[in-house]
């Protein structure tokens, strides 16, 4: 089952997509696909590419976020194998919501952040302008989140020949395919213990 963001091209094709910011109705949608996927086993697949949830007083009053913590407690008991890709941006909330995973995969120059370089800027310099120094404190490449503590075994970044034409959808294919014969060793059981405690050890203190 793959499940994914989707932007547009052009301007046109961007308003339409809502910019690949998903409103409370998608993230339902997509718990009702990964309950048909683990009930006839089938290993679910998200494409991560979005800035974030819809933010908009419509998708607050229909709940935006409780569809978030609900695909959240959805995908950590989902009973077969789950694999993100950050194929573009992730984007807070609205990405994590389709990105609890047992194993989550980065192309080279996607990133994945709490929040966008700009809003964390606003926030703490009151100057949306410093995005680059929010950037480097937020640490949202793939290379910077490979080298993190707590996504070296989860993380992986396709070569650079992953954006010539035609080939990042091979660096992908192949990654997938990589990870998901890997995952399909473990019993439904031993995966899911493994993905409590991968999600459970983040932000955990640890004393040296």
């Amino acid at each position: 089952m793959v499940i994914g963001h989707q932007k547009g091209r052009d301007t046109k094709d961007n308003l339409y997509r809502n910019f690949g910011m998903a409103h409370p109705e998608g993230y339902r949608k997509a718990m009702r696909l990964m309950r048909l996927a683990a009930k006839f086993g089938a290993p679910v697949i998200t494409l991560v590419d979005t800035p974030g949830a819809y933010p908009g007083l419509g998708a607050e009053e229909r709940g935006q976020a409780e569809a978030i913590a609900s695909s959240l407690i959805e995908m950590a008991s989902l009973k077969t194998p789950i694999i993100t890709a950050v194929i573009g941006e992730g984007g807070s909330g609205g990405a994590l919501a389709v990105g609890l995973a047992d194993r989550v995969l980065m192309l080279e120059n996607s990133v994945y952040s709490v929040i966008s370089p700009e809003g964390c800027a606003a926030i703490l310099w009151k100057d949306a302008s410093q995005r680059e120094r929010a950037a480097e404190a937020l640490k949202i490449t793939a290379q910077d989140l490979l080298a993190s503590v707590s996504s070296t075994k989860s993380s992986r970044a396709p070569r650079r020949r992953a954006f010539r034409p035609g080939s990042g959808r091979r660096v992908l294919g192949d990654a997938l395919q990589r990870h998901l014969s890997q995952l399909r060793k473990f019993k439904i059981d031993k995966l899911l213990k493994r993905r409590e405690e991968k999600y459970l050890s983040m932000g955990a203190l640890t004393e040296k």
